[in-house]
């Protein structure tokens, strides 16, 4: 059944209430996607340049020649490969942010061995179930998947030696708030390797108040400096672009927000979105009041 995103996106996120809305639009949204025919989800999908009329899967990279690549777990969503870049090792902690059916889950399950332990957590309860069904079928026994909302993550702190997430913090309304829980969930000298939607310039305010848009990982991105600078702020070192590439929105895809004036404004008004896949450490605490460090 087709779900009318439309009626929960609210143009302005800076108050609680139109966050969840745009939150609930999202569930939504990746719910029918859990719960819908892998063949038509792939049917639809652009990542070697064909036509398409969605725009969350026209970004997604090649999983298949990596180690751990469960394809029912590939429902082409990602923006990257992060954990191709996150440098797991042998027992590590590995939390995914966002971790959908469990594919990157998988894969840096085939990283960290049986004696590490990998957590997936995702606030849709249907692609848990999705991810859930395919660990039992794989018999994983060190790879769990939590429902939980990753601005308030149910993990302890100082957990992770690794995190990892693909195409997810552009869907969150709070990026900040989503950095400042990975920075309390890794353990003194864990790292995170993330990709992400970001800008440079700003996009037609019609592409910007489209649901779909939003929920397609484009209207919710934002600039790549301020992108950086939040992972700063909220005590990160050694922060460090690992890939970089430029995503273009088909013109089939376009027709739906912008007229045929407005398409051709749009390429030429140097507005750039990119995939990038942001490495950072945490930085070690600074003991710099009376009592701090105790």
């Amino acid at each position: 059944m087709e779900l009318n995103y439309k009626l929960f996106f609210i143009q302005k996120i800076n108050t609680m209430e139109s966050r969840e809305q745009i939150k609930e639009m999202v569930r939504k949204k990746y719910s029918e996607i859990a719960l819908q025919d892998k063949n038509a989800n792939e049917s639809s999908c652009c990542g070697s340049g064909c036509c398409t009329t969605e725009v969350y899967n026209i970004m997604t990279d090649d999983y298949t020649n990596m180690s751990g690549y469960n394809p029912e777990a590939d429902l082409g969503l990602g923006c990257g490969l992060p954990t191709q870049y996150a440098r797991i090792k042998k027992g590590d902690v590995v939390i995914d942010l966002g971790s959908g059916a469990g594919n990157d889950a998988f894969i840096a399950r085939s990283e960290t061995g049986e004696t590490g332990k990998v957590i997936g957590i995702d606030f849709t309860e249907a692609m848990i179930g999705k991810a859930r069904s395919n660990a039992n079928k794989l018999g994983f026994q060190n790879v769990e998947f939590r429902q939980g909302d990753i601005e308030r993550l149910p993990v302890f702190s100082n957990t992770a030696d690794v995190i990892v997430s693909n195409c997810v913090l552009n869907l969150v309304p709070n990026k900040d708030g989503v950095f400042k829980e990975i920075n309390r969930v890794l353990k003194p000298g864990g790292h995170f390797s993330i990709s992400d939607i970001v800008l440079i310039g700003s996009l037609p305010a019609k592409l910007k108040e489209a649901a779909e848009m939003y929920a397609g990982c484009v209207a919710g991105a934002i600039q790549k400096q301020a992108y950086l600078e939040l992972i700063l702020i909220n005590g990160f070192k050694n922060i460090v672009i690992q890939k970089e590439k430029v995503i273009t929105v088909p013109d089939d895809i376009l027709n739906s927000y912008l007229s045929e004036t407005e398409i051709v404004a749009f390429r030429h008004s140097g507005t750039g979105i990119y995939s990038i896949t942001v490495y950072a450490e945490k930085a070690d605490q600074a003991c710099c009041e009376p009592g701090c460090c105790a």
